[in-house]
């Protein structure tokens, strides 16, 4: 199987070298819109292709607001910011996810809860969180989520969309609603993703993308809020080191960020966003493809949950047991074709290991089965 695998891949990608997991794709206007910002000289953070860029990935996804960040964890922390949360505050996330998620919940002096996912989503499951509430949350005289043990505040909810499939997002706004908790979607594997015809992202009070170099579309580095016009003017004001508009002065009135995004990046980011439609179908055509190879095997192919539309930013599988994913990577890897497993469960890394978590038996079992295969875009003849 692995050999007819590794065949199967080099044929899809056409070529016997080396095949990275993800690459990007310059195909469209990069290099013109790189070179104007160049001939502008306007290539730091202030520029027209920062307001532009804004203003196409709102347009795009449906946000009121969309505010470009020099990366996808200055996007999270700033949202983290926005939605509340303060030193000693609890949120609650899930384990299976990039380190990232964790680490901006970490910025602003909060502890994660980690809570379980769903195997069909791999994104956090609304059942598991409702369960840890109820075992050891409750509502305050003033409606504050608190945890039984100590009373700390529980201010907010992290979902991560991984590899671009949406979670169970009616499951989790309802659960959130109930509990008095705000929604901040960690999104930024599922730019181009939809959930009920809705972008991911959108659903919460705050969003957050990713252009890193191995995302679907790139700026080189950045990310991006989304949200309501008043806090996205809010996520402006901050991620723009808090200076107020002056013709000269220098007037700062809060502590504020250097997040900004460099028109140079987000020149790049438009022309990849004049072309996302098309990396996505060549992506689910990719998707289409392994689906088909995988039909009827012992490996089952990760596919994006019903009513969903999936940007298949990294296509997964999830083997038998984990010799068998062992055997699936080294014999890949081995051979030139990149693969990797799921990220190390957040709860089992040393900064987390002493987090608050509830029954992670879905998470734990994917850890051991879950790999990504190639998924950069291809584009077929014909």
């Amino acid at each position: 199987m692995n050999e007819q695998l590794i065949s199967f891949i080099r044929d899809y990608f056409g070529t016997s070298d080396f095949i990275p997991l993800h690459a990007p794709v310059f195909s469209g206007r990069e290099k013109d819109y790189v070179v104007d910002t160049i001939d502008s000289t306007f290539v730091s953070s202030v520029g027209a292709y920062v307001d532009r860029f804004e203003q196409d990935m709102a347009s795009y996804t449906g946000a009121p607001r969309a505010v470009a960040t020099v990366n996808g964890t200055a996007a999270l922390h700033i949202a983290l910011r926005l939605a509340g949360v303060e030193s000693g505050d609890l949120v609650i996330t899930q384990p299976l996810t990039f380190v990232a998620t964790c680490n901006a919940i970490a910025y602003c002096g909060a502890e994660p809860v980690f809570v379980d996912v769903d195997r069909h989503t791999l994104g956090l499951s609304p059942q598991a969180l409702e369960t840890w509430l109820e075992d050891n949350a409750q509502l305050d005289a003033e409606g504050v989520c608190r945890a039984k043990a100590d009373n700390k505040a529980i201010r907010a909810c992290v979902p991560m969309h991984t590899f671009g499939h949406p979670a169970d997002l009616d499951g989790l706004v309802a659960v959130c609603q109930r509990w008095n908790l705000n929604l901040v979607e960690d999104a930024a594997e599922s730019l181009g993703s939809f959930y009920k015809g809705r972008h991911t992202g959108t659903f919460g009070a705050l969003g957050t993308l990713s252009f890193n170099g191995n995302k679907i579309m790139t700026t080189g580095g950045g990310g991006m809020i989304l949200a309501g016009e008043e806090l996205g003017a809010h996520a402006k004001h901050l991620t723009t080191t808090a200076k107020k508009p002056h013709p000269y002065e220098y007037i700062h009135d809060e502590v504020g960020y250097n997040y900004r995004l460099p028109n140079l990046n987000a020149a790049l980011g438009c022309a990849q966003l004049e072309q996302l439609e098309s990396f996505i179908e060549a992506k689910r055509a990719l998707a289409a493809g392994y689906e088909a190879f995988f039909r009827g095997g012992d490996i089952e192919f990760v596919k994006e949950p019903a009513e969903c539309r999936s940007n298949y930013w990294l296509n997964a599988v999830v083997c038998e047991n984990k010799a068998q994913r062992d055997a699936l990577l080294k014999s890949t890897n081995d051979q030139g074709v990149m693969t990797r497993p799921i990220w190390a469960l957040m709860n089992h890394l040393a900064m987390y290991q002493q987090c608050r978590k509830g029954d992670l038996h879905n998470a734990e079992w994917l850890e051991a089965r879950v790999v990504n295969l190639p998924s950069s875009v291809v584009v077929k003849a014909g």
